[in-house]
């Protein structure tokens, strides 16, 4: 697993830049590459649809400023700097800042992590929706007799799309960037169409017009910019994918094709609000000649569909983090491609998204209806990113503390106009997102809470190892040929769960290894600094193996390149160990609180066996089911 890592990342790193440019257009930029769909639209739903040249100009240089200081400045220059070992996320980020421990004054930026990663399930239930949504919906534009069935057209679409999640997107997955390569050139030259029939748009570039217009548009300003928002959501994907592509190729199509073709398109869009002054429906669809609705609707689809795939595919890969990091159980995890490590698939998350998604979309019916549940949790995200990120100036790059509360300060004024603008949309859906980000963070925090309270009763319930050394070395206890592998979350020389297999069977293998499976908060980990292994009694070792929270760990594939290992032990018929334990409360005070533990014992029932976690040999494992009273 380890080469194959290491040939990944080499790989990545000899693969030319325009190519790995191009692809990070398909799997980085599709949710930023689809929001000229529908940022405008929710403007023009804040303005009632009445526009003067003046407000006009202030709204597209208010978005044309967003795109510049948010993701060019921001996210491009500082954050995507902040890598976790060349992988980038939220989570990435609290453990580069070490905040993974959740105590002492690590636990405030643990919270923000965590609840920054929470929001974000919050954001990838509501993107699929809106962006196909409102691609179904330029057919409006052409007629409205097919607009019955948009709703049912999206929710038909969006079935087919998380179904087919399961085959991964290996085979398709090298035509999204050509694709969304196409979609920014026909964007691109739409917006071009538009700005000839009004060139004084180009004057938005001027930060003026932002200012004046936040300065008198009065409580509008502030609708507005709930609406301005939606231009930067996906922004996070740039620093979620980072480890797929590298920095510098993310940073190249952002510069060369994304930026641009994002701001004649809204330039374009702009230029016909200016022309009509009045305006109803999307502005983006009506930029395009009546002959080419069509086409243009079924290419929006397409690009809707690759920036969905993007937000499940970043949500498979922080759930897998979230797992390793000890927030999350165990989940299935199957890896869809033998190329691309990132390809991975997790059911449990897959369903779930799909069932919130599809019920969102029933439930708001149209994408102007569903911009008032977008942004709240996208911004709060945002907001606890430059948080970090102060951190991260701090404690990582060691600057002086000026230099980063200037840069930090100047990122937050940006962040907290952002998220008080969304703070208006929750009555209008807000409240959907942030109650299912609420719902993620609060299973993170009691699923620690309960791992902590189960090690703690297992170490305290334990028999002390050195009798148990002693039974072994005066021969009390019968050796059975064959070597035995348990696997135990303690840390404790001799783990309860081989205490116990010797009480009830009478006997033990000539050679066992009792082995903890440990996650750094490193991504990756080689072979040389996999394994610490130590012999403990005659024909006993304790192991524990570590693998970064960005690997699927094989545990046979893993222990075989420990060098050194006694000849006794035979990797290749041995028995693994393991446990289905049952959760129940004890008679005493618990760290967990009484009306938590129904929601972690069935977390801890429900969790992936470790069969599935580690890649075990089913033929070989054997689980012991126990009580344990928390």
């Amino acid at each position: 697993m380890t080469a194959t890592l290491a040939q990944d990342a080499s790989a990545r790193m000899r693969e030319p830049q325009h190519w790995a440019a191009l692809g990070a257009l398909g799997i980085v930029y599709g949710d930023l590459g689809t929001s000229p769909l529908y940022t405008l639209q929710a403007v023009v739903q804040a303005t009632g649809g009445h526009f003067t040249t003046e407000s006009a100009l202030g709204i597209l240089s208010l978005i044309v400023w967003t795109l510049i200081i948010t993701i060019s400045v921001k996210y491009c220059l500082f954050v995507m700097r902040a890598d976790n070992h060349g992988e980038g996320g939220i989570l990435a980020l609290m453990s580069l800042v070490g905040a993974n421990s959740f105590k002492g004054a690590a636990k405030v930026m643990a919270v923000m992590g965590l609840l920054g990663a929470a929001l974000l399930y919050g954001d990838g239930v509501i993107t699929p929706a809106i962006s196909v949504l409102s691609a179904l919906e330029g057919v409006n534009v052409v007629t409205s007799s097919l607009k019955p069935f948009v709703m049912p057209g999206a929710v038909a679409i969006l079935v087919v799309f998380f179904a087919a999640q399961r085959v991964g997107t290996a085979r398709i997955g090298a035509a999204f960037g050509p694709i969304m390569l196409l979609w920014f050139i026909v964007i691109a030259l739409l917006g071009l169409t538009g700005i000839v029939h009004n060139p004084i748009v180009v004057t938005a570039l001027d930060p003026r017009h932002a200012i004046s217009f936040l300065a008198h548009a009065g409580g509008t300003g502030m609708l507005v910019l709930g609406g301005v928002f939606l231009c930067i959501t996906g922004g996070e994907a740039l620093y979620a994918d980072m480890g797929h592509f590298g920095p510098n190729p993310i940073r190249l199509s952002w510069y060369t094709i994304v930026l641009p073709a994002l701001v004649l398109s809204y330039a374009g869009q702009t230029a016909l609000l200016i022309q009509k002054g009045t305006i109803e429906g999307n502005p983006f669809f009506q930029l395009c000649p009546t002959w080419g609705v069509y086409p243009l609707v079924f290419l929006a689809m397409i690009a809707t569909i690759i920036a969905s795939q993007s937000i499940i595919t970043g949500s498979f890969s922080m759930t897998r983090q979230a797992m390793q990091l000890g927030w999350l159980p165990g989940f299935q995890i199957r890896q869809t491609s033998d190329q691309v490590y990132g390809q991975i698939y997790v059911p449990v998350v897959n369903w779930l998204m799909m069932a919130a998604t599809i019920g969102i979309t029933i439930g708001f019916g149209s994408s102007d209806k569903l911009a008032g549940a977008y942004g709240t949790a996208v911004s709060t995200t945002m907001l606890l990113t430059t948080c970090l990120l102060f951190a991260a100036m701090r404690s990582v790059w060691r600057w002086p503390l000026g230099v980063s509360a200037l840069i930090a300060g100047l990122f937050l004024v940006v962040d907290v106009g952002f998220f008080a603008a969304n703070l208006l949309k929750i009555a209008d859906g807000g409240w959907l997102p942030l109650t299912f980000g609420a719902l993620v963070f609060f299973v993170m925090l009691t699923w620690r809470s309960g791992i902590d309270a189960v090690r703690a009763s297992l170490a305290h319930a334990s028999e002390a190892p050195e009798k148990f050394i002693g039974d072994l070395a005066a021969g009390k206890v019968p050796r059975v040929p064959g070597t035995a592998i348990f696997l135990t979350r303690t840390f404790q020389k001799i783990p309860p769960l081989l205490i116990d297999h010797v009480k009830h069977m009478g006997a033990l293998h000539k050679s066992v290894i009792a082995l903890t499976v440990l996650f750094e908060e490193s991504p990756r980990l080689a072979d040389e600094s996999r394994c610490g292994f130590e012999q403990i009694a005659e024909g006993i070792w304790r192991a524990t193996m570590r693998f970064g929270f960005v690997e699927i760990p094989d545990l046979t594939a893993a222990l075989k390149t420990v060098k050194g290992l006694d000849p006794s032990i035979d990797l290749d018929h041995a028995i693994y160990f393991a446990t289905r334990d049952l959760v129940v409360p004890g008679p005493g005070s618990s760290a967990l609180a009484r009306w938590r533990l129904p929601v972690f014992a069935f977390l801890y029932r429900n969790g992936a066996k470790v069969v599935d976690r580690f890649s075990l040999p089913p033929e070989r494992v054997v689980e012991i089911a126990r009580q344990i009273e928390v």
